[in-house]
C-alpha cells in the first residue's frame, strides 16, 4: 500500500468519524460504508509497494496535508452508541489490550535487510549494539541491484507518515541521499515490512571502496525513532 494512499485512507477516516459524531441522517449509511473500507484498507496490513524515493533532499515534499492526530483509544470511543459501527471497529482495529506492548517508543524498527535481487540476503538487528555496524561492512558486487528492507512494530498507537531517510558517503565525501515514504500505520503484534524500490550499485574500478550510510526512521510530526550506521564495501565480484 503505497504511502500516500495510507495518509489520505487515515485522514478520510478521521473525517468520516468526526462528521459521524455530529450528524446522524440518512448520510450515516453512506459514512458507515466509507468507514468500513478505510478500516479495511488500514487493516490490511499488505506488504506495502515501494514508493520511488526523493533524491538528494531530506525533507520530503508532500502534496497532502498531515492528517489530524487521533490516538487509538479515541477511535475506538466514536459513535459508541451505533452498536454496528462498534462491532465493526471491534473486528478490524481490535482493542488496545490486543497488541503486544514491548515498552518504549511508539514504533521500534526491529531489523534491516540489505537485499541484493540476485543473491542472499543480509540481516542487520537494529535492536542490540548499533555502534559496530559501519565497521563490519556488508561485501557487494560491483553494479549489484538491490533493496532495502526495513522490519518494524507499531506497539499502541496509529502513526502518521512514517519515512526513512539515508546518507550515503565515502572518504567523508556524501556521495547519495533518499527519503523514502513508509507509510502510516495502526498498530499490530506483527511485525511489518517495507521495502525500498530497486537500486543499483555503482560499477567500474573507481567505484570500488567502503561506503557509510547513516539512516534514520522518523514519522510526519519529526519523532526519531531510530538512527544508525552501516556500512558496505563495493568489490568487483562477491567475496
Amino acid at each position: 500500500m503505497k504511502g500516500h494512499t495510507c495518509v489520505i485512507l487515515l485522514m478520510c477516516l478521521s473525517c468520516v468519524c468526526a462528521t459521524a459524531l455530529q450528524e446522524k441522517s440518512a448520510n450515516d449509511k453512506l459514512l458507515l460504508e466509507y468507514l468500513r473500507e478505510y478500516l479495511t484498507e488500514l487493516k490490511r496490513g499488505d506488504e506495502p509497494e515501494a514508493v520511488p524515493a526523493q533524491r538528494g533532499t531530506e525533507d520530503l515534499t508532500r502534496d497532502y496535508p498531515p492528517p489530524q492526530q487521533m490516538d487509538l483509544q479515541t477511535l475506538q470511543e466514536l459513535d459508541a452508541d451505533d452498536e454496528s459501527l462498534v462491532k465493526y471497529k471491534q473486528t478490524l482495529l481490535g482493542s488496545t489490550a490486543d497488541f503486544l506492548d514491548e515498552g518504549g517508543q511508539n514504533v521500534l524498527l526491529k531489523a534491516m535487510v540489505f537485499a541484493p535481487v540476485d543473491h542472499e540476503e543480509t540481516v542487520l538487528n537494529l535492536t542490540g549494539d548499533l555502534s559496530q555496524l559501519k565497521h563490519q561492512p556488508i561485501v557487494v558486487k560491483e553494479g549489484t541491484e538491490y533493496r532495502i528492507k526495513l522490519k518494524f512494530r507499531v506497539q499502541r498507537q496509529i502513526v502518521s507518515g512514517l519515512r526513512f531517510v539515508y546518507a550515503v558517503s565515502r572518504k567523508g565525501i556524501r556521495v547519495d541521499n533518499a527519503n523514502s515514504m513508509v507509510g502510516s500505520y495502526g498498530p499490530k503484534t506483527e511485525e511489518q515490512i517495507f521495502q525500498t524500490p530497486v537500486d543499483e550499485l555503482p560499477a567500474g574500478m573507481i567505484s570500488r571502496g567502503v561506503y557509510i550510510v547513516k539512516g534514520k526512521f522518523l514519522d510526519d510530526d519529526k519523532n526519531i525513532y531510530l538512527e544508525w550506521e552501516w556500512s558496505y564495501s563495493v568489490k568487483k565480484d562477491w567475496e
